[in-house]
């Protein structure tokens, strides 16, 4: 595995909705499982029509967290100087930069949640269990699975992080503490898909997996939720998830799921519509 960035892939201007469907057939990722289990018909607004929203306050501050607790891997993993002092500058630019190609929905203080975001991400790096000198094995790279053998598309992803020895680490910003039980159960989709991936891009197994989880709160926390390797009990289900997903695109089985998270959906409406 391999240092790298995401990256962008254009999607072809003519391609019809049937075009795209065709795609997410061939493919699929944790996060378009997660989506399915969410709610198909937000999948099919969001894949196969491809109806663009605007990125929500959250959404924006999510990304510029990573982006730099991405820069501050990729630092150590190339063994340049980082200069702590230097976060909010970083941070600032992001931010900045960010909202430049995009606007965002703002649905209150701008300022609040900005300073909410970067004292969440100050904290983290007061108290995180990653030393200055660890270097990682792998920064946000791109890695793919070939699961024909097992009836099933390829798996594609993006890893955060790959600490030294193999151990995968994921960074999350929540607005609250989340709950170790709810966790482990809502997160377990996510990190299998990364020890399979983990898995085939390496021939070797996990040595863990890490949820580092900077909250946001008016006192921010850092939890960090570590995990065993991925267990054969759990690769099944994740294959039935997969074999599910796959099923339901075959029928085009898009129908809504209502429930609390419709709450914050930017599909709320054309749901309402549709029949």
């Amino acid at each position: 595995m391999i240092a790298t960035t995401e990256p962008t892939v254009a999607a072809p201007q003519t391609a019809t909705p049937q075009t795209r469907l065709m795609e997410l057939k061939q493919t699929v990722s944790a996060s378009r499982l997660n989506l399915w289990a969410t709610c198909r018909l937000k999948l099919f607004f969001r894949h196969v029509l491809r109806q663009e929203k605007p990125p929500t306050a959250v959404m924006h501050a999510g990304r510029v967290v990573h982006a730099v607790l991405q820069s501050w891997n990729l630092a150590r993993w190339r063994k340049e100087p980082f200069q702590m002092a230097a976060i909010k500058s970083l941070f600032d630019l992001w931010w900045n930069t960010m909202q430049q190609e995009t606007a965002i929905v703002w649905e209150d203080n701008e300022a609040e949640e900005k300073s909410s975001a970067l004292r969440a991400l100050e904290h983290y790096f007061l108290e995180t269990p990653i030393r200055a000198d660890e270097k990682p094995q792998a920064v946000e790279v791109a890695v793919e699975a070939d699961l024909a053998k097992h009836g099933l598309p390829r798996l594609i992803g993006i890893i955060d992080l790959v600490r030294a020895g193999g151990r995968i680490v994921d960074f999350k910003l929540v607005g609250k503490t989340p709950d170790p039980e709810m966790v482990v159960h809502t997160n377990e989709l996510q990190l299998s898909c990364y020890s399979v991936l983990f898995r085939d891009a390496t021939g070797q197994k996990e040595s863990g997996l890490e949820l580092h989880h900077l909250v946001r709160t008016k006192s921010p926390k850092l939890i960090v939720t570590s995990l065993p390797p991925m267990t054969q009990d759990k690769e099944s289900r994740l294959f039935k998830q997969i074999e599910s997903y796959q099923r339901g695109l075959e029928r085009e089985d898009f129908v809504p799921s209502p429930g609390f998270h419709c709450a914050g959906c930017e599909f709320f409406d054309a749901c309402r519509h549709w029949s």
